[in-house]
């Protein structure tokens, strides 16, 4: 069937009917059926240029035919062999991912929360083992870890504060680049520090480099371990292959999800040695390592280390930028935020849903993860071309909707 071409078949039909499905969110009533790049066609055959990436997950864009080939090959050979046992695909992604990071041990999963909650998990060990019991992590208001009951109870988003109570305790909150918040937390039971290097969810708010540096010093002089939650950024989306590294640190404990996969569910916990204190029975999971996943994972790092690959990613995060800066001049908005292909645009006032739905009914999704702001992670394949008309549909969005930005 073509990108344009709409199925009459029962399934079409059955598809279209949301009502199994328990009701979460509030998601548009579109229900897509194939993508390719960065677009996305629905089941009616309208076209969408895809600016949200399942939430900067589709690394390398919808559908790309070196993930396809990688599942088709690898499920012909082996699709788990049960984690009681290696296999020769997780084997060899660890390995690749432990020499690009520099950490030095990989713990597969299936998403980042869970994940971070091997890392929540991690360094309690370490605290129990070699800090006399230690337990809180330090963690930041505005920052987002995921929907276990650990990681909720680690981020500061203010609509889980009064969810699912009662929370796990241990996570006293800091304020983003105020090291002088965080030292303030430190006391004998503190065992880590965490954050996002850019809390996406809160809206593209980055810690500055500046400050990557100063909580990584102040980990070291007390002893503690910095957990960096690069669910998000990391994989190349921030124009680094992880983003410590445009801070010139190093973390004792990483985790990825998201982009790691390039779509599939995969996400990684990794530690240095020091970190990495697991005794047998404390972690595991029936997915995790499998090697349909791991395969993927492999040809997703291979893609995205390629020669001139995160130039690449550099320069479509200028050309972005630049348009944003330009839109944002034009409507009377505010400053763009973030770093590389993870970047927002700050409304100044809370339209961001309206503009959100404005700019899908014109064929162009883009996110609001906060009332006055519109986030943007586009594949990081995306081209000039296809930059210029997202910016050409969201000129057009906010020109006609003007009143709603003041604009």
């Amino acid at each position: 069937m073509s990108a344009t071409q709409i199925s009459t078949s029962p399934l079409h039909q059955v598809a279209n009917d949301t009502s199994a499905l328990m009701d979460i969110a509030a998601r548009p009533p579109v229900v897509f059926s194939h993508g390719k790049g960065s677009f996305l066609w629905d089941s009616e055959g309208k076209k969408y240029l895809d600016l949200v990436q399942g939430w900067a997950v589709n690394s390398l864009g919808h559908a790309p035919d070196l993930i396809a080939e990688t599942l088709a090959e690898q499920a012909s050979r082996l699709i788990t062999p049960s984690p009681a046992y290696h296999n020769d695909q997780s084997v060899g992604f660890a390995t690749a991912l432990a020499a690009a990071s520099g950490l030095d041990e990989v713990f597969f999963t299936s998403s980042g929360a869970e994940a971070n909650e091997g890392a929540i998990k991690l360094a309690r060990k370490y605290g129990a083992k070699a800090k006399g019991g230690a337990y809180q992590i330090i963690t930041f208001t505005g920052g987002f870890h995921g929907r276990t009951l650990a990681t909720m109870s680690a981020s500061g988003k203010l609509a889980f504060e009064s969810l699912f109570e009662p929370k796990v305790p241990g996570f006293p909150k800091a304020t983003l680049n105020d090291i002088a918040s965080v030292e303030a937390l430190i006391g004998p039971e503190t065992v880590g520090i965490m954050l996002e290097p850019i809390q996406g969810e809160a809206g593209v708010i980055p810690a500055s480099l500046s400050f990557l540096e100063d909580l990584r010093a102040l980990a070291s002089q007390h002893g503690l371990l910095l957990i960096l939650d690069e669910i998000q950024t990391g994989m190349g989306r921030t124009g680094s292959l992880f983003d410590f590294m445009n801070a010139g640190i190093e973390p004792d404990i990483m985790t990825l999800g998201k982009g790691i996969g390039g779509g599939v569910p995969l996400g990684a916990l990794l530690a240095t040695k020091t970190a990495s204190c697991f005794e047998y029975g404390d972690q595991g999971g029936t997915y995790n390592g499998n090697p349909l996943m791991c395969a993927v994972g492999s040809a997703v790092l291979d893609a995205v280390t390629s020669p001139g690959f995160l130039n690449t990613v550099s320069m479509r995060s200028d050309t972005l930028q630049t348009a944003l800066e330009t839109l944002s001049a034009k409507h009377g908005l505010g400053k763009i935020r973030g770093r590389g292909l993870l970047l927002a645009l700050d409304l100044k006032t809370p339209v961001g849903a309206d503009l959100v739905e404005a700019a899908r009914q014109n064929g162009l999704l883009i996110n609001s993860p906060r009332p006055d702001s519109l986030r943007f992670m586009p594949s990081l394949t995306i081209t000039e071309e296809e930059i210029e008309e997202a910016m050409t549909i969201l000129d057009t969005v906010l020109s006609t909707h003007g009143s709603m930005t003041g604009s």
